[in-house]
Protein backbone atom coordinates (compact mmCIF):
# COMPACT_ATOMS: atom_id res chain seq x y z
CA UNK A 1 0.00 0.00 0.00
CA UNK A 2 1.32 3.41 -1.00
CA UNK A 3 1.02 5.59 2.13
CA UNK A 4 0.87 8.68 -0.08
CA UNK A 5 -2.51 7.45 -1.27
CA UNK A 6 -3.94 6.88 2.21
CA UNK A 7 -7.08 9.00 2.40
CA UNK A 8 -8.49 7.97 5.76
CA UNK A 9 -7.05 7.40 9.23
CA UNK A 10 -9.31 5.63 11.69
CA UNK A 11 -8.82 5.87 15.42
CA UNK A 12 -9.39 2.68 17.33
CA UNK A 13 -12.63 4.07 18.78
CA UNK A 14 -13.92 4.90 15.29
CA UNK A 15 -12.85 1.51 13.93
CA UNK A 16 -14.75 -0.28 16.70
CA UNK A 17 -17.81 1.91 16.16
CA UNK A 18 -17.81 1.24 12.41
CA UNK A 19 -17.39 -2.51 12.74
CA UNK A 20 -20.05 -2.83 15.44
CA UNK A 21 -22.52 -0.90 13.30
CA UNK A 22 -21.70 -2.96 10.22
CA UNK A 23 -22.32 -6.12 12.23
CA UNK A 24 -25.79 -5.02 13.33
CA UNK A 25 -24.87 -4.34 16.94
CA UNK A 26 -25.75 -0.64 16.89
CA UNK A 27 -29.33 -0.97 15.67
CA UNK A 28 -32.22 0.59 17.61
CA UNK A 29 -34.13 -1.80 19.86
CA UNK A 30 -37.61 -1.43 18.33
CA UNK A 31 -39.81 -4.46 17.74
CA UNK A 32 -38.22 -6.77 15.17
CA UNK A 33 -40.74 -7.89 12.56
CA UNK A 34 -40.25 -10.83 10.21
CA UNK A 35 -39.31 -8.43 7.41
CA UNK A 36 -36.98 -6.62 9.78
CA UNK A 37 -35.31 -9.92 10.65
CA UNK A 38 -34.63 -10.61 6.98
CA UNK A 39 -33.17 -7.11 6.65
CA UNK A 40 -30.94 -7.72 9.67
CA UNK A 41 -29.56 -11.01 8.34
CA UNK A 42 -29.02 -9.43 4.93
CA UNK A 43 -27.21 -6.53 6.58
CA UNK A 44 -24.75 -8.71 8.48
CA UNK A 45 -24.54 -11.29 5.67
CA UNK A 46 -25.09 -14.61 7.42
CA UNK A 47 -25.75 -16.19 10.80
CA UNK A 48 -23.70 -19.20 11.83
CA UNK A 49 -25.51 -22.41 12.78
CA UNK A 50 -24.16 -24.67 15.50
CA UNK A 51 -25.63 -27.63 17.35
CA UNK A 52 -24.36 -26.74 20.84
CA UNK A 53 -27.17 -25.44 23.06
CA UNK A 54 -25.42 -24.77 26.36
CA UNK A 55 -27.74 -21.79 26.73
CA UNK A 56 -29.30 -21.35 23.27
CA UNK A 57 -28.28 -22.39 19.78
CA UNK A 58 -25.83 -19.99 18.15
CA UNK A 59 -28.10 -18.61 15.43
CA UNK A 60 -30.83 -17.69 17.88
CA UNK A 61 -28.38 -16.15 20.32
CA UNK A 62 -26.65 -14.10 17.62
CA UNK A 63 -29.96 -12.56 16.56
CA UNK A 64 -31.16 -12.04 20.14
CA UNK A 65 -27.98 -10.10 20.94
CA UNK A 66 -28.87 -7.63 18.19
CA UNK A 67 -32.52 -7.29 19.14
CA UNK A 68 -34.07 -8.91 22.23
CA UNK A 69 -37.50 -8.86 20.56
CA UNK A 70 -36.25 -11.44 18.02
CA UNK A 71 -38.74 -14.29 17.57
CA UNK A 72 -37.62 -17.78 16.55
CA UNK A 73 -40.83 -18.43 14.61
CA UNK A 74 -39.98 -15.58 12.23
CA UNK A 75 -36.69 -17.28 11.37
CA UNK A 76 -38.46 -20.61 10.87
CA UNK A 77 -41.00 -19.04 8.48
CA UNK A 78 -38.30 -17.25 6.48
CA UNK A 79 -36.37 -20.53 6.17
CA UNK A 80 -39.08 -23.16 5.83
CA UNK A 81 -42.14 -21.38 4.45
CA UNK A 82 -41.07 -18.29 2.53
CA UNK A 83 -37.78 -19.54 1.09
CA UNK A 84 -36.19 -16.15 1.84
CA UNK A 85 -33.27 -17.79 3.65
CA UNK A 86 -31.28 -20.94 2.96
CA UNK A 87 -28.68 -22.97 4.82
CA UNK A 88 -25.25 -23.60 3.41
CA UNK A 89 -21.59 -22.92 4.09
CA UNK A 90 -19.55 -19.77 4.53
CA UNK A 91 -16.56 -20.59 6.73
CA UNK A 92 -18.98 -22.92 8.51
CA UNK A 93 -22.66 -23.89 8.32
CA UNK A 94 -24.76 -20.73 8.16
CA UNK A 95 -28.15 -19.20 7.41
CA UNK A 96 -27.86 -16.98 4.33
CA UNK A 97 -30.30 -14.73 2.43
CA UNK A 98 -31.71 -16.58 -0.60
CA UNK A 99 -31.05 -13.47 -2.67
CA UNK A 100 -27.39 -14.56 -2.50
CA UNK A 101 -28.07 -18.11 -3.72
CA UNK A 102 -26.99 -17.31 -7.27
CA UNK A 103 -23.46 -16.60 -6.01
CA UNK A 104 -23.34 -19.89 -4.09
CA UNK A 105 -23.73 -21.72 -7.39
CA UNK A 106 -20.03 -21.05 -7.89
CA UNK A 107 -19.30 -22.64 -4.52
CA UNK A 108 -21.39 -25.66 -5.54
CA UNK A 109 -19.17 -26.15 -8.58
CA UNK A 110 -16.06 -26.00 -6.40
CA UNK A 111 -17.58 -28.44 -3.88
CA UNK A 112 -18.40 -30.84 -6.71
CA UNK A 113 -14.76 -30.91 -7.77
CA UNK A 114 -13.29 -31.37 -4.30
CA UNK A 115 -15.74 -33.52 -2.33
CA UNK A 116 -16.05 -36.35 -4.78
CA UNK A 117 -12.29 -36.95 -4.72
CA UNK A 118 -12.06 -36.59 -0.94
CA UNK A 119 -14.85 -39.03 -0.23
CA UNK A 120 -13.84 -41.53 -2.89
CA UNK A 121 -10.72 -42.30 -0.87
CA UNK A 122 -12.58 -43.73 2.10
CA UNK A 123 -15.92 -44.97 0.70
CA UNK A 124 -16.28 -48.47 -0.64
CA UNK A 125 -16.15 -49.06 -4.38
CA UNK A 126 -19.27 -47.93 -6.15
CA UNK A 127 -20.41 -45.51 -3.45
CA UNK A 128 -21.14 -42.84 -6.07
CA UNK A 129 -24.04 -44.97 -7.33
CA UNK A 130 -25.71 -44.26 -4.01
CA UNK A 131 -25.81 -40.56 -4.88
CA UNK A 132 -28.18 -41.19 -7.77
CA UNK A 133 -30.27 -43.68 -5.78
CA UNK A 134 -30.79 -41.15 -2.98
CA UNK A 135 -31.48 -38.33 -5.43
CA UNK A 136 -34.11 -40.31 -7.32
CA UNK A 137 -35.79 -41.33 -4.08
CA UNK A 138 -36.19 -37.66 -3.16
CA UNK A 139 -37.41 -36.81 -6.67
CA UNK A 140 -40.15 -39.41 -6.30
CA UNK A 141 -40.94 -39.20 -2.61
CA UNK A 142 -40.08 -35.70 -1.46
CA UNK A 143 -38.54 -34.58 1.80
CA UNK A 144 -36.26 -36.95 3.65
CA UNK A 145 -33.84 -37.19 6.56
CA UNK A 146 -30.73 -39.28 7.05
CA UNK A 147 -32.53 -41.47 9.58
CA UNK A 148 -35.10 -42.45 6.92
CA UNK A 149 -32.49 -44.76 5.43
CA UNK A 150 -31.66 -48.08 7.02
CA UNK A 151 -28.25 -47.76 8.59
CA UNK A 152 -27.21 -51.09 10.12
CA UNK A 153 -23.52 -50.24 9.79
CA UNK A 154 -23.70 -46.68 11.05
CA UNK A 155 -21.49 -45.79 14.00
CA UNK A 156 -21.27 -42.57 15.98
CA UNK A 157 -18.70 -39.97 14.99
CA UNK A 158 -17.84 -37.50 12.28
CA UNK A 159 -18.17 -37.58 8.50
CA UNK A 160 -15.73 -40.50 8.28
CA UNK A 161 -18.38 -42.69 9.92
CA UNK A 162 -21.29 -41.61 7.73
CA UNK A 163 -23.21 -44.37 6.03
CA UNK A 164 -23.39 -44.15 2.20
CA UNK A 165 -26.86 -42.56 2.16
CA UNK A 166 -25.82 -39.85 4.62
CA UNK A 167 -22.75 -39.21 2.49
CA UNK A 168 -24.99 -38.91 -0.56
CA UNK A 169 -27.35 -36.46 1.17
CA UNK A 170 -24.48 -34.25 2.30
CA UNK A 171 -22.81 -34.34 -1.10
CA UNK A 172 -26.05 -33.47 -2.90
CA UNK A 173 -26.66 -30.62 -0.45
CA UNK A 174 -23.12 -29.28 -0.57
CA UNK A 175 -23.26 -29.23 -4.38
CA UNK A 176 -26.63 -27.46 -4.52
CA UNK A 177 -28.86 -30.23 -5.83
CA UNK A 178 -30.63 -30.48 -2.48
CA UNK A 179 -31.53 -27.81 0.05
CA UNK A 180 -32.46 -27.96 3.70
CA UNK A 181 -36.23 -27.67 3.85
CA UNK A 182 -36.38 -27.65 7.65
CA UNK A 183 -35.09 -29.40 10.72
CA UNK A 184 -36.51 -31.97 13.12
CA UNK A 185 -34.74 -31.12 16.35
CA UNK A 186 -31.41 -30.36 14.79
CA UNK A 187 -31.51 -33.05 12.09
CA UNK A 188 -31.68 -31.75 8.54
CA UNK A 189 -34.69 -32.36 6.32
CA UNK A 190 -33.62 -32.44 2.66
CA UNK A 191 -35.56 -31.77 -0.52
CA UNK A 192 -34.83 -30.74 -4.10
CA UNK A 193 -33.54 -27.19 -4.18
CA UNK A 194 -36.18 -26.14 -6.71
CA UNK A 195 -38.88 -27.24 -4.27
CA UNK A 196 -37.40 -25.24 -1.39
CA UNK A 197 -36.38 -21.93 -2.97
CA UNK A 198 -38.58 -19.61 -5.06
CA UNK A 199 -37.65 -19.62 -8.77
CA UNK A 200 -36.46 -15.99 -8.61
CA UNK A 201 -33.60 -17.19 -6.41
CA UNK A 202 -33.02 -20.64 -7.83
CA UNK A 203 -32.87 -19.67 -11.51
CA UNK A 204 -30.23 -17.61 -13.29
CA UNK A 205 -26.47 -17.65 -13.71
CA UNK A 206 -23.67 -15.12 -13.38
CA UNK A 207 -20.12 -15.10 -14.67
CA UNK A 208 -17.15 -15.95 -12.49
CA UNK A 209 -15.96 -12.34 -12.71
CA UNK A 210 -19.34 -11.09 -11.47
CA UNK A 211 -19.21 -13.65 -8.67
CA UNK A 212 -15.77 -12.54 -7.49
CA UNK A 213 -16.75 -8.87 -7.68
CA UNK A 214 -19.87 -9.46 -5.58
CA UNK A 215 -18.04 -11.62 -3.04
CA UNK A 216 -15.35 -8.99 -2.49
CA UNK A 217 -17.54 -5.88 -2.65
CA UNK A 218 -20.22 -7.26 -0.35
CA UNK A 219 -17.64 -8.54 2.14
CA UNK A 220 -15.88 -5.19 2.30
CA UNK A 221 -19.19 -3.40 2.76
CA UNK A 222 -20.03 -5.61 5.76
CA UNK A 223 -16.58 -5.28 7.29
CA UNK A 224 -16.30 -1.53 6.70
CA UNK A 225 -12.55 -1.77 6.21
CA UNK A 226 -10.39 -4.83 5.58
CA UNK A 227 -7.25 -6.32 4.10
CA UNK A 228 -7.55 -8.55 1.05
CA UNK A 229 -7.18 -11.58 3.35
CA UNK A 230 -10.06 -10.43 5.53
CA UNK A 231 -12.16 -9.80 2.42
CA UNK A 232 -11.56 -13.38 1.24
CA UNK A 233 -12.25 -14.86 4.68
CA UNK A 234 -15.60 -13.13 5.22
CA UNK A 235 -17.72 -15.37 2.98
CA UNK A 236 -15.00 -17.97 2.38
CA UNK A 237 -16.08 -17.98 -1.26
CA UNK A 238 -12.93 -16.67 -2.94
CA UNK A 239 -9.25 -17.38 -2.32
CA UNK A 240 -6.92 -14.70 -0.90
CA UNK A 241 -5.12 -14.39 -4.23
CA UNK A 242 -8.45 -13.74 -5.97
CA UNK A 243 -9.25 -11.04 -3.41
CA UNK A 244 -5.79 -9.53 -3.88
CA UNK A 245 -6.27 -9.46 -7.65
CA UNK A 246 -9.70 -7.87 -7.17
CA UNK A 247 -8.20 -5.12 -4.99
CA UNK A 248 -5.52 -4.38 -7.60
CA UNK A 249 -8.07 -4.30 -10.42
CA UNK A 250 -10.48 -2.04 -8.53
CA UNK A 251 -8.23 0.61 -7.02
CA UNK A 252 -10.45 3.36 -8.46
CA UNK A 253 -13.39 1.98 -6.40
CA UNK A 254 -11.40 1.72 -3.18
CA UNK A 255 -9.58 3.98 -0.81
CA UNK A 256 -6.70 3.09 1.46
CA UNK A 257 -7.13 3.50 5.19
CA UNK A 258 -4.95 3.15 8.27
CA UNK A 259 -6.64 1.56 11.28
CA UNK A 260 -5.27 2.11 14.77
CA UNK A 261 -5.25 -1.11 16.83
CA UNK A 262 -6.50 -1.39 20.42
CA UNK A 263 -2.97 -1.40 21.82
CA UNK A 264 -2.20 1.92 20.14
CA UNK A 265 0.55 0.34 18.05
CA UNK A 266 1.36 0.69 14.38
CA UNK A 267 -1.78 1.38 12.30
CA UNK A 268 -2.84 -1.47 10.04
CA UNK A 269 -3.16 -0.76 6.33
CA UNK A 270 -6.58 -1.72 4.97
CA UNK A 271 -9.07 -0.83 2.24
CA UNK A 272 -12.55 0.66 2.26
CA UNK A 273 -15.02 1.44 -0.49
CA UNK A 274 -14.32 4.84 -2.04
CA UNK A 275 -16.10 7.74 -0.39
CA UNK A 276 -16.47 5.95 2.94
CA UNK A 277 -15.51 8.85 5.21
CA UNK A 278 -18.95 10.48 5.25
CA UNK A 279 -20.95 7.22 5.60
CA UNK A 280 -18.57 6.08 8.36
CA UNK A 281 -19.10 9.33 10.26
CA UNK A 282 -22.87 8.88 10.07
CA UNK A 283 -22.86 5.37 11.57
CA UNK A 284 -24.35 5.22 15.08
CA UNK A 285 -22.52 4.38 18.27
CA UNK A 286 -23.52 1.09 19.91
CA UNK A 287 -25.83 1.18 22.93
CA UNK A 288 -24.05 1.37 26.26
CA UNK A 289 -25.84 -1.64 27.71
CA UNK A 290 -24.04 -4.87 28.49
CA UNK A 291 -24.67 -7.83 26.18
CA UNK A 292 -23.71 -11.48 26.23
CA UNK A 293 -22.56 -12.64 22.80
CA UNK A 294 -22.58 -16.11 21.34
CA UNK A 295 -19.13 -17.72 21.01
CA UNK A 296 -19.97 -17.86 17.28
CA UNK A 297 -20.98 -14.22 16.95
CA UNK A 298 -19.77 -12.80 13.62
CA UNK A 299 -18.17 -9.88 15.47
CA UNK A 300 -15.57 -12.34 16.78
CA UNK A 301 -15.42 -14.87 13.94
CA UNK A 302 -12.09 -13.49 12.74
CA UNK A 303 -10.24 -13.89 16.06
CA UNK A 304 -7.16 -11.95 14.94
CA UNK A 305 -9.19 -8.99 13.69
CA UNK A 306 -11.21 -8.96 16.93
CA UNK A 307 -8.03 -8.96 18.99
CA UNK A 308 -6.57 -6.05 17.01
CA UNK A 309 -9.75 -3.96 17.24
CA UNK A 310 -10.89 -4.78 20.78
CA UNK A 311 -7.74 -6.00 22.50
CA UNK A 312 -9.71 -9.13 23.35
CA UNK A 313 -8.16 -12.56 22.92
CA UNK A 314 -10.92 -15.12 22.54
CA UNK A 315 -10.87 -18.79 21.60
CA UNK A 316 -13.56 -21.47 21.83
CA UNK A 317 -12.27 -24.33 24.00
CA UNK A 318 -14.90 -26.94 23.17
CA UNK A 319 -12.31 -29.23 21.62
CA UNK A 320 -9.59 -28.51 24.19
CA UNK A 321 -9.17 -31.23 26.85
CA UNK A 322 -10.73 -30.07 30.11
CA UNK A 323 -7.44 -29.94 32.03
CA UNK A 324 -5.89 -27.69 29.36
CA UNK A 325 -8.67 -25.10 29.13
CA UNK A 326 -7.87 -21.55 30.17
CA UNK A 327 -11.50 -20.69 30.86
CA UNK A 328 -14.14 -23.33 30.09
CA UNK A 329 -15.97 -25.57 27.63
CA UNK A 330 -18.32 -22.92 26.22
CA UNK A 331 -17.58 -19.44 27.53
CA UNK A 332 -19.56 -16.39 26.40
CA UNK A 333 -17.94 -13.03 25.53
CA UNK A 334 -19.29 -9.86 27.18
CA UNK A 335 -19.79 -6.67 25.16
CA UNK A 336 -20.41 -3.36 26.94
CA UNK A 337 -20.91 -0.41 24.65
CA UNK A 338 -18.00 -0.64 22.23
CA UNK A 339 -15.70 -2.67 24.52
CA UNK A 340 -15.23 -6.36 25.15
CA UNK A 341 -15.09 -6.42 28.95
CA UNK A 342 -14.89 -10.10 29.84
CA UNK A 343 -16.36 -13.56 29.52
CA UNK A 344 -18.74 -15.73 31.46
CA UNK A 345 -19.16 -19.50 31.90
CA UNK A 346 -22.81 -20.47 32.29
CA UNK A 347 -25.32 -23.14 31.35
CA UNK A 348 -29.10 -23.39 31.12
CA UNK A 349 -30.17 -26.19 33.47
CA UNK A 350 -33.61 -26.80 32.04
CA UNK A 351 -34.62 -29.45 34.57
CA UNK A 352 -34.05 -26.93 37.36
CA UNK A 353 -35.36 -23.98 35.36
CA UNK A 354 -32.21 -21.97 35.99
CA UNK A 355 -29.41 -20.27 34.11
CA UNK A 356 -26.41 -21.31 36.20
CA UNK A 357 -23.50 -18.88 36.29
CA UNK A 358 -20.33 -20.76 37.07
CA UNK A 359 -17.62 -18.15 36.65
CA UNK A 360 -17.08 -14.56 35.53
CA UNK A 361 -13.79 -13.20 34.23
CA UNK A 362 -13.45 -9.46 33.61
CA UNK A 363 -10.69 -8.04 31.45
CA UNK A 364 -7.75 -6.27 33.14
CA UNK A 365 -8.77 -2.79 34.21
CA UNK A 366 -12.52 -3.57 34.18
CA UNK A 367 -14.03 -3.22 37.64
CA UNK A 368 -16.76 -5.46 39.03
CA UNK A 369 -18.72 -2.39 40.15
CA UNK A 370 -22.21 -2.73 41.56
CA UNK A 371 -23.63 -0.94 38.52
CA UNK A 372 -21.86 -3.23 36.08
CA UNK A 373 -22.92 -6.37 37.95
CA UNK A 374 -26.50 -5.10 38.03
CA UNK A 375 -26.35 -4.58 34.25
CA UNK A 376 -24.98 -8.09 33.84
CA UNK A 377 -27.75 -9.53 35.99
CA UNK A 378 -30.40 -7.71 33.93
CA UNK A 379 -28.92 -9.10 30.71
CA UNK A 380 -28.69 -12.61 32.12
CA UNK A 381 -32.30 -12.40 33.24
CA UNK A 382 -33.35 -11.46 29.68
CA UNK A 383 -31.23 -14.26 28.26
CA UNK A 384 -32.64 -16.78 30.75
CA UNK A 385 -36.19 -15.97 29.67
CA UNK A 386 -35.16 -16.28 26.04
CA UNK A 387 -33.57 -19.68 26.73
CA UNK A 388 -36.77 -20.87 28.43
CA UNK A 389 -35.66 -20.94 32.06
CA UNK A 390 -37.13 -18.98 34.93
CA UNK A 391 -34.22 -17.51 36.85
CA UNK A 392 -30.49 -16.89 37.11
CA UNK A 393 -28.59 -18.90 39.71
CA UNK A 394 -25.09 -17.82 40.74
CA UNK A 395 -23.00 -20.80 41.84
CA UNK A 396 -20.41 -20.65 44.58
CA UNK A 397 -17.22 -18.96 43.45
CA UNK A 398 -18.79 -17.40 40.34
CA UNK A 399 -17.12 -14.05 40.99
CA UNK A 400 -13.96 -15.24 42.68
CA UNK A 401 -10.91 -13.05 42.05
CA UNK A 402 -8.57 -14.25 39.33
Amino acid sequence: MDRRRVSLHLSNADARRIFLAKQGLSRPRGALTKAGLLDLITEIGFVQVDSIATVERAHHHILFARNPTYRREHLTKLLEKDGELFEHWTHDAAIIPSAFFIYWKHRFAWENETLIDRWRKWREEGFEQQFDIVYQRIVAGGRIMSRDFETPRATPGGWWNWHPSKTALEYLWRTGKLAIAGRDGFQKIYDLTERVLPPRYYEGEISHAEFVDWACTSALDRLGFATHGEIAAFWDLVAPDEARAWVLANRDRLEEVLVTPADGGKPRASYALAGSAEPFAALPTPPSRLRVLSPFDPLLRDRNRAERLFGFSYRIEVFVPAHKRTFGYYVFPLLEGDRMIGRIDMKAERKDGTLDVRRLWLEPGVRASSGRLASLDAELTRLARFAGVESVRYLDGWNAPV
